[in-house]
């Protein structure tokens, strides 16, 4: 099936299909745009995209770059991500890192060679700076999440010391000073700043470390139950972390809030389906997938920068509110 086909069953030129089926660059009637799109209907008519791309220069597809697509954080912002690009016109196509910097970087290339109109890249802790090698190819690209040291592309990022303030703050106002932190294994990326920020507004308190899984912080959590170091108050760096210390908690007979006020600083979904449902600081992941995306295109009326991350309150914070995810 060609533009000819279709152009005769409208009865108009293949000039003007071709106006209508790539949105330009001429102007069309309406009743002549409904036509062609009616015979294109009837005669199942794709566009060859590959063709369309030669002629353009561009494929209509974006590289996104994704830190770890198994964890909630990220896929969620993956998710806020894909639908921008989509409402733009663009298809997006999702290399998972998995928390290797070597297999980020071997992503963007591959994506470069694709040859793909831009790339979002949801960088990795500690990663080298792989927009370099977009830019080297004249390829546009944004991070989201984190930006590598002495990386010169944009950053579209939450305000995470903003968001450990409150998180501090609010358990002040439950009475405890000794708020203890729960980081990961390293003091990199956006995990590094709160931890930077915790310390800064409560230096007397205990650092506590592990890496980003369920089962690390459930195993930290359960350890300090059995030696009774257990802090009353804790602040985790990740849902992630927040989740296991909850499962810890369970397993080892610790209540929480009565004997553990909760609260995470990711506020992702699955945050409000725990037991107790956790009190988090929530970040404007759908704000920073707008935002980077109209970054990367550079979108004449961009959408407003993220706004700082929102306390949610609910029970695991020694709050009244009960949990309520629908």
């Amino acid at each position: 099936m060609t533009l000819a086909d279709v152009a005769r069953r409208a009865e108009t030129s293949t000039a003007v299909v071709s106006y209508v089926i790539n949105n330009g660059p001429r102007p069309v009637a309406a009743e002549t745009r409904e036509r062609v799109l009616a015979a294109a209907a009837e005669l199942g008519y794709r566009p060859n995209r590959v063709a369309s791309a030669l002629r353009s220069r561009t494929t209509g597809v974006v590289g996104l770059v994704l830190a770890d697509a198994q964890t909630p954080y990220f896929a969620t912002l993956a998710g806020h991500i894909e639908r921008a690009l989509d409402e733009r016109g663009k298809l997006t196509l999702i290399g998972n890192a998995g928390y290797a910097a070597d297999r980020q970087q071997d992503l963007v290339e591959r994506f470069l060679a694709a040859q793909v109109d831009g790339l979002v890249i949801v960088s990795a802790d500690g990663g080298a700076d792989v927009a370099a090698h977009a830019e080297e190819a004249g390829v546009p690209a944004v991070y989201v999440h984190h930006q590598p040291t002495e990386a010169h592309a944009p950053v579209i990022a939450a305000d995470n010391r903003t968001a450990v303030h409150e998180a501090v703050a609010h358990l002040r106002r439950h009475g405890h000073e000794r708020i203890a932190f729960l980081a990961g294994p390293h003091d990199i990326g956006p995990v590094g700043l709160r931890r930077q920020a915790w310390h800064a507004a409560v230096a007397d308190a205990e650092l506590l470390r592990c890496d980003y899984s369920r089962a690390a912080a459930a195993t930290v959590a359960e350890r300090r139950i059995t030696d009774g170091t257990m802090p009353r108050a804790l602040i985790t760096a990740t849902d992630e972390q927040a989740i296991g210390i909850l499962a810890g908690a369970w397993a080892g007979g610790l209540v929480v809030p009565d004997r553990l006020a909760l609260i995470s600083l990711d506020g992702t979904p699955d945050s409000a389906y725990t037991a107790p449902a956790l009190t988090v600081t929530q970040q404007p992941l759908h704000a920073m997938a707008e935002h980077a995306v109209d970054q990367l295109l550079g979108t004449s009326s961009p959408s407003p920068a993220p706004s700082a991350a929102t306390l949610i309150l609910r029970r695991s914070c020694g709050c009244d509110h009960r949990a309520s995810a629908l």
